[in-house]
């Protein structure tokens, strides 16, 4: 063998190509003056643990002042207490020295000195005194997340991939959840990928039967989804991470505001309102997370993963209580429930049926069927054509969750719970509350159905998957209205001849309002999307910028007229016109600039009565529709964006906004490619479950 001995310069111009094409193909920028807020997220991943914190600057991430020891076992409120006492010591000491005198100090105090630089001024000191900060330590439950990440991690991957997205990003919810499937935050996110309901109600069915956030198969696609649309919009992977937190729209106002992509910039210098301490750390966290999972064994040694699941998929055809799902297949309920996480406590409490076309999860070592045969095995009498309708109570003035929970034999925590309500005491006159019972569904195969109170031939018609005429063909009935308590009705098929006779005394008696041993319901009032009064954000997919800037100028959205404007602000359409010179015949445009007359309302106002109006607005289309694909179109000459939006797409303009948040609609040239995304119908019956969610 012949040895060839290249020349060191020859070595060195090699490598040096070689590590300049490995860092072109890093999607994610890593600044140098970014590793000490990294350096602060790696060890707070991989060397301090749930029973120590540290104590440190906000803004200067390399500033520690010290590591706090926790008791094991501490409740939160002593660990609040802890973090409490510790912020207060070192303030105190901080104000001291902001006060100039740094002379006769103590031990502590030039410690605590010794940490800032030499020409540390007062000012700052003053203002560190306001920015100390308890950081618990994650090491334990980000060991606990590497393990468990095993079981879907093949799975996020591929999702990854499928959407063109970097497969770093598969550990992000080691950021986001430590993989806990189970985790929920304080403000409502759930799940591995912590999607918030808005944003998630996007890619997914969340609902009160429903909740594929809990899904770690059926979220991971969804984040895959949000991500690339993250960066179809801001076009910098920085960014689009950081907007998986602070959403696209504030990504996009940080970019205009300091004229710059640059996530060091961004970082440093960007002072928007909701641009906190987890914004601003969203991306180096992640960073830090992606080189503490990349070198595992380092950090933590040997750790064995959990292995991905070998599954069996059972797409159910019809409704099909989880009883008889779970006999199908030969294993518990208790079983089936930890593999099918999304499906909520109705299901398993016998309320609710598995949804039909949901993709019902069970051990393969298990399965001794295949899926067709499991579907086989479920009794007719047990597959049904229609959900479980809800049971719902208005409350009435002057009631209370007590008395209603007394009145119905359940519990004030189910319905909150069931409710999602953010306290018990939060409740209105007129507000529809749903119940934790189910009404009455039909199956299949069903030839028959005896009347019940509150039936209406309509309500029966529906659950049976009939129509109101063939039933009353079929039942000799000469008026919809005229049924009883206790008749039994042919639901299909030729009814015998001998039956088909009514007493006409029975049939003239009233169908009775409120059943002796059921509880009364009412009937739920038409469904609005009321945001929740925490918050009038929002969902953070949506990009569009709903602020007010320092001129007192909006930029125009779709789906917003002078006479929005001019309700919103208490003013009329006319005084609105005469700001802006703007004649009868002058148009709104999206994407140009108005100015605005806050003398009536003012600016905050005005923007939570904007934002609460677009969520109502895209809320009501998500409740109906899912986003399934996107589409690049590329204009040919004489094609009318309009024509193009509303009627080959198919969608509304302010969605095709939200694709194309830089898009001039009044100059639309041949030649450009503009995004369209694909819109699918949901299913009827899971869009009554989502209206109802919506206004319960």
């Amino acid at each position: 063998m012949k040895i060839i001995c290249y020349k060191p310069v020859f070595l060195l111009l090699i490598a040096t190509l070689l590590a300049t094409q490995a860092l072109a193909k890093d999607p994610f920028d890593r600044p140098a003056e970014l590793e000490t807020d990294i350096s602060f997220w790696r060890s707070v991943f991989a060397e301090i643990d749930s029973n120590q914190a540290f104590l440190h600057d906000s803004r200067y991430l390399n500033i520690v002042y010290e590591t706090v020891h926790i008791p094991e076992n501490a409740t939160p409120t002593r660990r609040r207490r802890i973090a409490d006492l510790a912020r207060a010591r070192y303030r105190k000491t901080l104000n001291k020295l902001a006060k100039g005198d740094r002379t006769n100090l103590n031990g502590e105090e030039k410690r605590i000195l010794s940490l800032w630089p030499a020409d540390i001024s007062n000012k700052e000191l003053q203002q560190a005194a306001k920015r100390i900060r308890f950081q618990q330590g994650l090491a334990d439950r980000f060991v606990e997340g590497l393990k468990r990440s095993g079981a879907w991690k093949p799975h996020i991957q591929e999702q990854l991939r499928n959407a063109d997205v970097p497969v770093g990003l598969a550990a992000l919810p080691h950021v986001e959840s430590s993989f806990n499937p189970k985790a929920r935050s304080h403000v409502g996110a759930a799940g591995l990928w912590q999607f918030t309901r808005s944003t998630g109600r996007r890619f997914m069915d969340i609902d009160h039967v429903v909740d594929e956030r809990r899904d770690p198969f059926i979220s991971s696609k969804a984040a895959a989804e949000l991500l690339a649309y993250n960066y179809s919009i801001l076009e910098s992977w920085p960014l689009a991470i950081t907007a998986y937190n602070h959403g696209v729209a504030g990504m996009r106002r940080a970019v205009r505001k300091l004229k710059t992509e640059d996530i060091l910039t961004i970082n440093r210098e960007y002072k928007g309102r909701t641009f906190g301490f987890a914004s601003r750390n969203f991306y180096v966290a992640f960073l830090a997370a992606l080189e503490v999972e990349q070198n595992a064994s380092q950090y933590f040694g040997n750790i064995v993963q959990d292995t991905p699941r070998a599954e069996l998929i059972v797409t159910t055809r019809n409704y099909v209580p989880a009883a008889a799902m779970a006999e199908a297949m030969g294993v518990s309920a208790e079983t089936l429930r930890t593999y099918n996480p999304a499906l909520l406590a109705p299901v398993w409490e016998g309320n609710k049926h598995i949804p039909q076309g949901f993709p019902v999860r069970m051990p393969q070592s298990l399965a001794d069927m295949t899926a067709g045969e499991i579907l086989a095995a479920i009794p007719a009498e047990q597959r049904f054509a229609m959900q479980t309708p809800d049971l719902y109570h208005k409350i009435r003035s002057g009631e209370s969750l007590s008395v209603i929970a007394t009145r119905y034999n359940t519990s004030v925590s189910q319905l909150v719970a069931l409710n999602g309500l953010k306290s018990r005491h939060r409740i209105r006159a007129g507000q529809t509350l749903r119940l934790p019972f189910a009404g009455v569904s039909i199956s299949e195969g069903a030839e028959t159905y005896k009347v019940r109170n509150g039936d209406s031939l309509s309500k029966i018609a529906s659950l049976a998957g009939v129509s109101e005429m063939s039933l009353m063909r079929l039942n000799n009935l000469a008026n919809k209205n005229r049924i009883y308590v206790g008749q039994v009705l042919y639901l299909r098929g030729t009814a015998p001849v001998d039956k088909q006779a009514v007493d006409k005394s029975e049939m003239t008696a009233p169908v009775a309002e409120v059943a002796a041993a059921k509880p009364a319901v009412e009937s739920p009032s038409p469904a609005v999307a009321t945001p929740a009064p925490a918050s009038f954000e929002v969902s953070l997919a949506d990009p569009n910028d709903y602020s007010v800037a320092a001129d007192n100028t909006i930029e125009i959205q779709p789906a917003e007229t002078l006479g929005h404007y001019a309700d919103w602000l208490d003013i009329s359409t006319q005084r609105l016109r005469e700001l802006n010179g703007m004649n009868r015949s002058t148009p709104v445009v999206v994407g140009r600039r108005i100015k605005l007359d806050f003398a009536r309302t003012d600016s905050m106002e005005f923007k939570k009565r904007r934002v609460t109006y677009h969520r109502t607005l895209q809320e009501a289309f998500f409740a109906n529709y899912r986003v399934t694909a996107t589409t690049e179109h590329k204009v040919k000459r004489g094609e009318s964006l309009w024509l193009l939006t509303l009627k080959r797409y198919k969608v509304p303009v302010w969605l095709l906004r939200q694709y194309n948040p830089d898009l001039n609609f009044g100059h639309v040239r041949p030649g450009m490619r503009i995004v369209f995304p694909r819109i699918e119908r949901v299913e009827k019956e899971v869009r009554d479950r989502r209206s109802l969610a919506d206004n319960s």
